[in-house]
């Protein structure tokens, strides 16, 4: 599927950045900018049904595979950098051979769906589209003016189908075997997407990992500063 992608710098570098699930580019509005003030040319991509994307026919087209397959087609192999965030941090780990960048970064990663009453429900995630901006910003309090102004946005125009898409993946073992490039995974404090033996786990197979201390699951507009601190020595 053809994405919309966003552009911002015209460095030497390139860096690719995968937004998470019912964001779209703009949650990078400080991290683009950020990232070509140092030299990069950043490309931030709409996933299948986010942003200005196109919409899949149904939830079994919103997979994790058609995420990945949409990022080599659409995205440039050979990059300086990848970021992936949450559902973008998995997207990027299932094409991150194929589009070969010299450096990976997955913030926040989803790489396990916890199955259960306490595990991955689209149902609270679909529930989104009808929160309030003063709701929203209950649940994210560190947040910005102009990033809840964003989140409003890229919910609003998100097709809720892809939500389901992910329910048959809840419960299985999507953990990389190993990093296929050097590879970095920030975490939020605490990450409730990968508990301390998971994350000693991914250490043990070779992943660099860094704690952002205080940030919730959206590191980079919790804690811009304390997301690009995390990255120095990858940037």
């Amino acid at each position: 599927m053809r994405l919309h992608t966003t552009t911002w710098g015209s460095g030497d570098r390139t860096a690719l950045l995968v937004h998470g699930l019912m964001a779209d580019h703009r949650t990078w509005r400080r991290v683009g900018p950020a990232l070509a003030s140092r030299g990069y040319r950043v490309v931030a991509v709409d996933l299948r049904g986010h942003g200005a994307s196109g919409r899949a026919a149904g939830p079994g087209e919103y997979r994790p595979e058609d995420y990945a397959d949409d990022l080599v087609e659409n995205l440039p192999a050979g990059a300086e950098l990848a970021v992936g965030h949450s559902l973008g941090g998995l997207a990027l780990a299932r094409a991150v051979e194929r589009l070969a960048p010299a450096r990976a970064v997955y913030s926040d990663p989803a790489w396990h769906l916890k199955r259960g009453p306490a595990g991955y429900a689209p149902e609270l995630f679909v529930r989104g589209k009808t929160f309030s901006r003063d709701l929203v910003k209950g649940f994210n309090p560190r947040w910005s003016d102009d990033d809840l102004d964003t989140e409003m946005e890229s919910v609003r125009v998100w097709d809720e189908q892809s939500a389901y898409g992910l329910v048959d993946f809840t419960g299985t073992d999507m953990w990389p075997a190993r990093p296929a490039v050097p590879s970095l995974v920030t975490l939020a404090d605490p990450s409730l997407l990968i508990s301390a033996e998971e994350a000693s786990m991914l250490e043990g197979r070779g992943f660099t990992l860094r704690t952002v201390a205080g940030a919730g699951h959206t590191i980079h507009r919790d804690d811009f500063e304390g997301f690009m601190s995390a990255l120095d020595g990858w940037i």
